[in-house]
């Protein structure tokens, strides 16, 4: 019975230094054996792996993942122009992925995320300060944003790899002013756009009226020649029938007077209510008197 107790517990006792003996890599973390307190190798690898039981050897696993370090708020920041601008940005980065960065990584922040961001966040702002106060608020927004964003990652990237972290990326997601110049700024853009809408407003009128002072030139040429036409016109008209009239009363001068005396008739007694004072044996009335024969006088 001793026997049987003695072996199984010898049984159990080698089954936990096996145990001790065996770890397992995922394929999201690193693993540090460290030996007797000094580290003798990163594992990478993902899968089953050996190593000495404690206290000779113990493993340390690190999230080899790329993580996210992320502004809660906006921070400010000063230009080269002396303005405040509000920036809000965003790092990846992940433990470097060679043994000499993951040993360091450890070394530095003892395999402490939270230790890690608290450091990242310091040498992002830094960088973050340091460019920005080199450039202006129009060259941070637009004008040379990409070189902005290509300097500050070169800094981060150095002062990284001297902590073990690699970084992936780095952006600035927003950049504004603060709030106490904001209506300042939207003031001088206001007027800004005003200006130019004024003079293309002037420049518009001068057109409307260069082109409305050439139309009425142009009308009055128009009517000018129409006129002159007109009366051309009527000229010759009158002129080929006062040579028509010539021709025709020409050939009986009795019938020319006869119908010129009906013409006035005509026209003086257009009216029932005109009344003329002329004397009845006038030659007016000649043709009155004689209607019978057109030779009488």
């Amino acid at each position: 019975m001793n026997r049987i107790v003695s072996t199984l517990v010898a049984g159990f006792v080698l089954l936990l230094i096996l145990s001790s003996m065996i770890f397992v890599v995922d394929q999201r973390k690193y693993a540090i054996v460290f030996a007797l307190g000094q580290i003798k190798e990163v594992v990478r690898e993902p899968g089953l792996h050996f190593k000495l039981p404690p206290p000779f050897q113990n493993v340390v696993l690190l999230d080899n993942r790329i993580m996210t370090i992320e502004s809660p708020d906006a921070e400010r920041f000063i230009t080269a122009e002396k303005m405040n601008i509000l920036v809000d940005s965003f790092v990846k980065w992940r433990i470097g992925r060679n043994e000499g960065q993951a040993k360091l990584y450890y070394v530095t922040f003892g395999g402490d995320e939270t230790r890690a961001r608290d450091r990242m966040s310091v040498i992002i702002k830094s960088a973050l300060n340091e460019e920005i106060t080199k450039h202006t608020v129009s060259e941070v927004i637009s004008g040379k944003r990409g070189q902005v964003m290509e300097a500050i990652r070169n800094k981060v990237v150095q002062e990284s790899a001297q902590i073990g972290v690699e970084i992936i990326d780095v952006r600035l997601k927003r950049v504004e002013y603060v709030e106490q110049i904001n209506n300042s700024v939207y003031e001088r853009m206001k007027a800004e756009r005003l200006r130019v809408a004024n003079e293309l407003r002037s420049t518009g009128s001068a057109a409307s009226e260069t082109i409305r002072a050439d139309a009425d030139r142009q009308r009055t040429v128009i009517l000018a020649e129409a006129y002159r036409d007109a009366e051309n016109i009527r000229g010759e008209g009158d002129a080929k029938a006062s040579q028509i009239y010539a021709e025709a009363f020409g050939r009986n001068p009795e019938f020319y007077k006869f119908y010129r005396s009906l013409e006035a008739y005509r026209t003086t007694f257009k009216s029932q209510g005109d009344v003329m004072v002329v004397d009845p044996s006038s030659d007016f009335f000649k043709y009155f008197k004689s209607s019978g024969s057109s030779g009488q006088k």
